[in-house]
């Protein structure tokens, strides 16, 4: 990748870094929500503790399954809350009338959620482990293909969120906040994958954090976890990541070909 790339990629990660800095009604959300999450949870957790029969720990079930799965929906969001941004200021027939290129600019849009959502896994993690106790490290290298997974799969859905605003408008916003509460049924979050009916086991096993909380759910059990299970999942997650930026290309193609960023607006266009 050559100099010139990297700069209008950088371009991209500075204007969303400038927007940050210049709002505290965009810095502030960073943080704010996941700390939130962590004392709910937490407490609760705690409370779980206190009239479980002895010998199990909710800690690391519940509060550990509740920083990950925040983890995956703040990925998500970085990548769409900052492609949002430029629906929102109409600013796209700016950009792309630059020599940008489609691949930069969705590479500026996930560098950008990796340095959102590292803030709000930084303040999750210290928060979890000051106030709670929940030693997050002690899982040890199997951390990496943990967040791997859904680090790769929340990139995959941010960028198809987006190309379903790009192709419908706007509008069709609303129907992108919904996704992450529409995929923890199937992914298990909270509850072992065979507690659900067959045909929603098999679409579980399509997605990657499936794969990821049934692991930590072996792992806080004490049983061993099958290398081939996060293998899968976080090759899942590359498949989702390449289809989504398909996606968003074939999209982005036929937006050019219609005029439809030219006419982009608050109401959807056909």
């Amino acid at each position: 990748m050559s100099a010139a790339h990297l700069r209008r990629i950088a371009a991209i990660v500075l204007r969303q870094l400038y927007l940050v800095r210049g709002s505290p009604a965009r810095f502030i959300p960073l943080f704010a929500w996941v700390a939130i999450d962590m004392v709910l949870w937490g407490f609760i957790s705690r409370y779980l503790n206190t009239v479980a029969p002895p010998g199990f720990n909710f800690v690391p079930a519940l509060l550990g399954a509740v920083l990950l799965w925040d983890f995956f929906i703040r990925v998500m969001q970085g990548v769409t809350t900052a492609f949002f941004e430029d629906v929102w200021s109409r600013n796209f027939l700016n950009i792309f009338a630059t020599p940008l290129s489609i691949a930069e600019y969705v590479s500026g849009l996930v560098l950008s959620s990796i340095l959102t959502s590292s803030v709000g896994l930084a303040v999750m993690i210290a928060m979890a482990s000051l106030v709670f106790g929940l030693s997050f490290f002690g899982f040890g290298l199997l951390l990496i293909p943990f967040l791997l997974a859904l680090f790769l799969f929340g990139i995959a859905l941010g960028v198809l969120g987006s190309s379903l605003v790009l192709r419908l408008g706007p509008a069709a916003e609303w129907f992108v906040w919904p996704i992450p509460a529409l995929v923890s049924p199937f992914a298990g979050v909270f509850y072992p994958l065979d507690t659900l009916p067959r045909w929603m086991q098999d679409v579980a096993y399509l997605l990657p954090p499936a794969y990821v909380f049934e692991s930590l759910r072996k792992i806080i059990a004490g049983r061993t976890v099958p290398g081939e299970a996060l293998a899968l999942g976080v090759g899942l997650a590359l498949l989702d990541l390449a289809l989504a930026c398909w996606v968003f290309t074939r999209v982005y193609r036929r937006a050019v070909r219609t005029g439809l960023i030219a006419r982009y607006s608050a109401e959807t266009v056909s």
